[in-house]
């Protein structure tokens, strides 16, 4: 149930930017300087962060990797990064 889980944080993350433009391009820049290398050669073919990375957020941010990633948590972090440019 734990990938059903990840999916479903994922396309909340996804909506939520979606419904934000401003955020669009800082998301996009993101996804691509997290993504693995040759990632169009590996499934799911999407320039996705690796279970590890997510992973060792989670654990940075929230203590323990068993927590799910919060969407505010992420829109925080584009906003910051949008206003860091």
């Amino acid at each position: 149930m734990a990938g059903l889980s990840t999916i479903k944080s994922g396309a909340s993350i996804v909506c939520a930017v979606a419904i934000r433009p401003q955020l669009w391009s800082v998301a996009i820049t993101q996804l691509f300087r997290l993504a693995p290398r040759s990632w169009w050669r590996r499934s799911p073919f999407l320039p996705i962060p690796t279970r590890q990375y997510l992973k060792f957020r989670a654990q940075t941010q929230y203590g323990g990797d068993l927590h799910k990633i919060e969407v505010e948590d992420v829109l925080s972090y584009l906003n910051w990064l949008r206003d860091f440019r």
